[in-house]
């Protein structure tokens, strides 16, 4: 009976490993046609929504920023950062582009997709430019809760970006601040800083665009004009809402006299946003900036349809070399076993 027994155990195991074979061939086929069909699979990832609001006053051409060792003007700075930032947002995030000039923000266009709409949204970007402000005032404040209505008004409520220098012309008198109804933290979102804390000069030009040189003292309003005061009928007297009086109190991060330079204000931009409820950055690297726009505090949870089609085929793969390696690997070990006997 062992003699009977013997020769059917080579061809037992041929069938079993034959039985073997085929099923992962039919798995490989089952993950195969699963990854064809593609069926999604529900996940929650964080998206981003944002409107994002450029400074196009004439203090954002001041060349105190660098790219690549190179000065640049700090709006150009601010959208070579955005420029950067909208590869690293994941799809399905959106973007819009708002500028603020005068005393109000002007929305260009509502956020769109990223990915979908990535050249349209770099192409609109690069031709933000100070020649699209309609006026040389900067009444940062009033931009500021110019851009808040903006963003409160959209359907999709996106968080607000707001890349500033915070420079306000003409100079604010902290008796005199416009007062607004804001509620803090209503719409979430960002003051960026943009400049060096250091004053230079502000470059002057045409509505063109063409240069025109450097504002100088005697062009550029040194003092909130409602805080000079009425005069008073002898010149030595100073009434008591007038520059020299203690009710004017300090100018909001103004230098009288030296308005015609310009640097980053961000003591005063750090006060609007916690006002505002808002955060504050100061842009200094492109790196540290994506970082601030994809803060967990800023994302949105959205349930997606994930692909498994990735995971089914990989699967399908492993079985499929799995088909053809494992006879292989065992080879050898039967060699071995029958030189030893």
């Amino acid at each position: 009976m062992m003699a009977s027994r013997a020769p059917r155990t080579p061809r037992l195991r041929a069938a079993l490993r034959l039985g073997r074979e085929r099923w992962l061939l039919v798995a490989a086929a089952a993950l195969l046609a699963l990854a064809l069909a593609d069926p999604g699979v529900p996940m929650e990832r964080a998206r981003f929504d944002h409107v994002v609001v450029l400074d196009v006053t004439q203090s954002m051409n001041v060349t105190d920023a660098q790219i690549d060792g190179q000065p640049v003007s700090r709006l150009a700075f601010a959208k070579e950062a955005l420029r950067e930032t909208l590869l690293k947002l994941p799809c399905g995030s959106k973007v819009g582009w708002a500028i603020f000039t005068e005393y109000r923000s002007l929305l260009l266009f509502a956020p769109i997709d990223v990915c979908a709409n990535l050249v349209e949204l770099r192409a609109s970007l690069a031709h933000i430019d100070s020649r699209m402000a309609w006026s040389g005032n900067s009444e940062v404040a009033k931009g500021l809760h110019s851009a808040i209505g903006i963003a409160r008004e959209l359907a999709d409520k996106p968080t607000l970006v707001f890349v500033t220098d915070g420079q306000e012309a003409p100079p604010l008198s902290p008796r005199f601040r416009p007062a607004f109804d804001d509620k803090p933290g209503e719409v979430p979102g960002l003051i960026v800083g943009v400049g060096d804390l250091v004053a230079s000069p502000i470059p002057k030009s045409d509505p063109t665009g063409r240069p025109l040189g450097f504002w100088r003292a005697d062009e550029v309003m040194q003092v909130d004009p409602r805080s000079r005061g009425r005069g008073g009928s002898v010149a030595s007297e100073t009434m008591v809402d007038g520059p020299g009086s203690a009710a004017a109190g300090p100018m909001l991060g103004a230098t009288p006299g030296t308005e015609h330079l310009s640097a980053l204000r961000q003591d005063y931009l750090q006060l609007l946003a916690s006002e505002r409820g808002m955060v504050f950055h100061r842009l200094q690297s492109r790196e540290r900036f994506m970082e601030a726009l994809m803060s967990p505090a800023l994302a949105r949870p959205v349930t997606v349809r994930a692909s498994a089609r990735p995971v089914l085929a990989g699967l399908a793969l492993c079985l499929l070399l799995a088909r053809y390696v494992l006879p292989w690997l065992r080879r050898p070990m039967r060699n071995v076993g029958t030189q030893t006997s």
